[in-house]
């Protein structure tokens, strides 16, 4: 099958994204806004960029209207998010959160999740979160306007927060103990404790 994305609306084009860009790690972001509302909500377009300095990314698409998401309008307003992991012990929680609340109500108390405060930025964490990436914003690039336009958020990682309880023998988390989920097509997730090993090339 051969496929021409501009013959393609956007949410077929979606669909084939999401089915295709497989597993997809989940950031469970926090933030705060302008007015003091702690919000959460997570996002699957999300990774790592790199440790000089150390960075991530995560990817808000707008609302149907073209309006932008809280979690985009509290990091622009505030300059400060919060990624958290989410572990399958989360992953109810986590889907509950996507739901599209007022900007006046808040996620972590509607929803029952317990807060931990941040060292470096004003947002929240998740208390259960077995890491956390305080951020700075760096930038947001606008790759396109109005419904579903994206947004890519680069973010400063200030500090890290990692339970001791998922370090193993390494000294780094082990991924047993952070029994992380990820994100497939649909509404299905993925376990992080299926895996294999492959050796580096020389």
């Amino acid at each position: 099958m051969e496929l021409d994305p501009d013959r393609l609306n956007t949410r077929t084009m979606y669909e084939w994204m999401i089915h295709s860009i497989l597993p997809r790690p989940i950031a469970w972001v926090s933030t705060l806004s302008a007015s003091g509302v702690a919000n959460l909500a997570p996002f699957s377009f999300f990774q790592g960029v790199c440790a000089r300095p150390p960075t991530l990314l995560f990817c808000p698409v707008n609302h149907r209207d073209g309006s932008p998401k809280d979690t985009l309008r509290n990091i622009e307003a505030t300059g400060e998010f919060v990624v958290n992991t989410v572990s399958a012990a989360d992953a109810e929680v986590m889907n509950a959160t996507s739901a599209m609340l007022p900007p006046e109500d808040g996620e972590f108390d509607r929803f029952g999740v317990a807060k931990a405060l941040s060292v470096k930025v004003g947002a929240p964490r998740v208390a259960s979160a077995a890491v956390a990436f305080e951020c700075r914003l760096d930038r947001v690039i606008r790759i396109s306007e109005g419904a579903a336009g994206g947004n890519l958020v680069l973010g400063r990682i200030l500090w890290m927060h990692v339970a001791d309880a998922v370090i193993g023998p390494g000294g780094y988390p082990d991924p047993d103990r952070l029994d992380l989920v990820g994100r497939m097509g649909g509404t299905d997730y993925l376990r992080t404790r299926d895996r294999f090993p492959l050796e580096r090339p020389s």
